[in-house]
Parts: C-alpha cells; sequence; structure tokens
C-alpha cells in the first residue's frame, strides 16, 4: 500500500512542492550606507502649512460677541469682565468708534449676565470648605474686583463660620485633634503658621493645634 507522502508527492499542493514565499517588493528611492550593507529609508512627509489669516481687529460689535461669550463659559464679576476686554483690545487692535468695556460690563450687570455678590458668595463658600479663612477669603475677593459693599455683605459670614473652617484646615492637614500622633514643639510651630497662611488668625490656630489627637475642640480651655 502506497504512503500518504508518496500520494501527494505529484500534486501541486503536496508538502513536498511548495509554492516559494515572495517577498514584496519595496521601492524606496532614499538610501543610506549602513556598516553592514545599504539601509532603506522612508522619506518623511511634513504636513503642509497653511498661512494664517490675520485676525481683524476688534469693533463695538466684536467686544460685546467676546464679553457675551465669556460670561457664557465663566462665572466671573464685572471687573474681571473688564479686564479682559481690556486684553483683548490691546492683543487685536481696534477700529471704529470707541466702547469702553466698563460700560459692556455695567450692562451685562443690570441684565443678569454677571452678579458680583452671587460670585463673591459662592466663592466664599467654596474656599471655606477647602479649610481656608477670613484673610484668604477677603484678599480673594478683593483680587476678584468686588466693591466694599457687596464683600462687607459676605464678610460676616466668613466671621460666623471662622471655628468650622479653621477646624476644616486642621482635617485637611492633620492638625491638633486630627493629627496622628502628639507632636513637639517645633512641629506645633509649623502648623500654627500653616494655619495662619490659610487666613486663620494666630489665637484659634494656637489653640487647635495645642489639641492632642482626639481631643476636643469644645473641651479645651
Amino acid at each position: 500500500m502506497p504512503s500518504i507522502a508518496a500520494s501527494f508527492s505529484g500534486c501541486a499542493y503536496g508538502p513536498f512542492r511548495q509554492a516559494p514565499l515572495l517577498l514584496p517588493s519595496v521601492q524606496n528611492p532614499v538610501r543610506l550606507w549602513h556598516n553592514d550593507g545599504v539601509m532603506y529609508q522612508r522619506p518623511s512627509h511634513k504636513p503642509q502649512t497653511r498661512d494664517k489669516k490675520p485676525i481683524p481687529p476688534l469693533d463695538s460689535g466684536g467686544l460685546e460677541r467676546l464679553a457675551l461669550r465669556y460670561v457664557e463659559r465663566f462665572s466671573t464679576t464685572r471687573a474681571r469682565l473688564v479686564t479682559y476686554l481690556q486684553r483683548k483690545i490691546r492683543e487685536r487692535g481696534w477700529d471704529g468708534p470707541e466702547r469702553d468695556p466698563v460700560e459692556i460690563a455695567e450692562k451685562f450687570a443690570e441684565l443678569g449676565y454677571i452678579d458680583d455678590r452671587a460670585f463673591g458668595e459662592a466663592r466664599a463658600a467654596a474656599m471655606g470648605r477647602r479649610g481656608l479663612g477670613e484673610r484668604r477669603v477677603t484678599g480673594a475677593l478683593r483680587e476678584a474686583g468686588l466693591d466694599e459693599a457687596d464683600s462687607a455683605a459676605i464678610v460676616p459670614g466668613v466671621e460666623d463660620r471662622a471655628i468650622e473652617t479653621a477646624l476644616a484646615f486642621a482635617r485637611r492637614k492633620r492638625i491638633g485633634p486630627f493629627a496622628l500622633a502628639p507632636v513637639d514643639r517645633a512641629q506645633r510651630e509649623k502648623q500654627i503658621a500653616a494655619m495662619i497662611r490659610g487666613g486663620h488668625g494666630f489665637a484659634l490656630s494656637r489653640r487647635i493645634a495645642s489639641l492632642l489627637p482626639g481631643e476636643s475642640f469644645d473641651n479645651h480651655d
């Protein structure tokens, strides 16, 4: 009985007559000489750069459209909007009758697009949740451009939450009753300094930092 290999020996697809493996040819005009012979390198194709069209200068309508897009994207104040518009005028130039950015900010405030006091209250609440004290909050309100009337309406609420905010800061930084272990005097002084930088008063900071781990603030004289 003939073997299986003999049966397929005459077949074009038999195991003893495999077609040679043909490698695809690569045509590349760029050649680099290597120590072991010729090495091919594919030419780089750099994307074509298009010349950017110059941005036209602003006019009254363009400035107001910029302001509208800004207040749609960000919670802001009148002062911050004015600063933004003034910067855009410096960057792009101006063409046409003059338009005061302050006038646009006041118009948006009258329309309800901007509310300085609501912005300040939200900012103060967010900073309080982070454990930042009154000095840090008042500094942020001043930087945002709130006037004295709006700041004066917000600060009393910040003062009422002074202890709560300071304890939140101590919890974040593991100070006083939230520490993992008692600390020495030098480390306590550093903790007090950290609380002061966080906007808290010296007396309150020292009182909290002097607490032992797990000790209640209310029971400390």
